[in-house]
């Protein structure tokens, strides 16, 4: 059965506009604010980690983060939304480069760029999602959530394999961010990389950045397994979760603290990307 030429020029119209819609100077924009919500976002939890390891209190994640900023007066919800746009843009952009624009590449190069931006587009997603129910005043707990979800996961027919699969998933990001910070693959992402004063900070950046949001990662994929394990879906509270568990070990607290750091760098570098990154 072969393919109707009608309908096969209508869907590459279809993938151009879309493709063009992305290049628009408009969602540049809005896509860059993405990246700078996201900025502020790692700056705040990885303030917040640092607290947590030195015995005070708050959340390390994003409700933690976002809670503050949806209950100051009298922007509070203004925030909400303008962050609900910025970051739901930029996974609109990441989804473009999921698909539109690597469509004439190698099937191998449109199957990694898949992968990886398609894993992004979730990401981004989820932050949205999460503004715009602080915006409606619907706003919970990260962790309660995640326990939500993992409950949710372990009753479905799939059971614990599938909670496993998650865990084992995330545990993959972790590991790639890792790869991407100490490979240093994130530097075509960003104009500005000659041998400058500018250049090796933001290498330096970069390289701490990734390397921390994986380990983040990381403990996040070792909690979704332990759960699994453990049937205990109750287990799998996200990054808090993890951070609360390491403070149980000698070795804990600095552990945090360098997690901390390498979040509080991500966000510096994705300030910088919103600035200066290759879109």
């Amino acid at each position: 059965m072969t393919a109707e030429p009608g309908g096969e020029t209508a869907g590459s119209e279809a993938a151009q506009a879309l493709e063009e819609a992305a290049d628009s100077p408009g969602l540049d924009f809005l896509a860059r604010s993405g990246f700078a919500v996201l900025a502020l976002l790692h700056i705040l939890i990885g303030s917040i980690a640092a607290s947590v390891a030195f015995g005070g209190y708050g959340q390390a994640e994003t409700s933690g983060a976002i809670g503050p900023l949806a209950r100051s007066e009298p922007f509070g919800p203004l925030l909400m939304w303008a962050g609900c746009i910025a970051c739901a843009s930029l996974a609109l952009w990441q989804f473009a480069e999921a698909t539109v624009r690597v469509r004439r590449r190698p099937t191998r190069e449109r199957l990694a760029k898949g992968i990886s931006s398609g894993s992004l587009v979730f990401i981004y997603g989820s932050v949205a999602a999460t503004f715009a129910a602080f915006a409606g005043g619907t706003g919970r707990d990260s962790g309660d959530r995640t326990s939500d979800f993992s409950a949710a996961v372990v009753a479905s027919p799939a059971g614990a394999p599938a909670l496993g699969a998650v865990g084992a998933l995330i545990l993959g990001i972790g590991a790639y961010f890792v790869f991407k910070g100490s490979a240093r693959r994130f530097r075509p992402e960003l104009k500005y990389f000659e041998d400058t004063r500018r250049g090796h900070l933001l290498n330096a950046l970069g390289v701490a950045g990734h390397i921390g949001k994986g380990v983040a990662l990381f403990l996040v994929g070792l909690l979704f397994i332990a759960a699994a394990v453990n049937h205990q879906p109750e287990e799998s509270t996200g990054l808090d979760g993890s951070l609360q568990a390491l403070l149980d070990y000698p070795f804990g607290a600095p552990l945090i603290l360098v997690i901390a750091a390498g979040l509080i760098c991500y966000g510096i570098f994705a300030l910088a990307r919103a600035r200066w990154g290759r879109m």
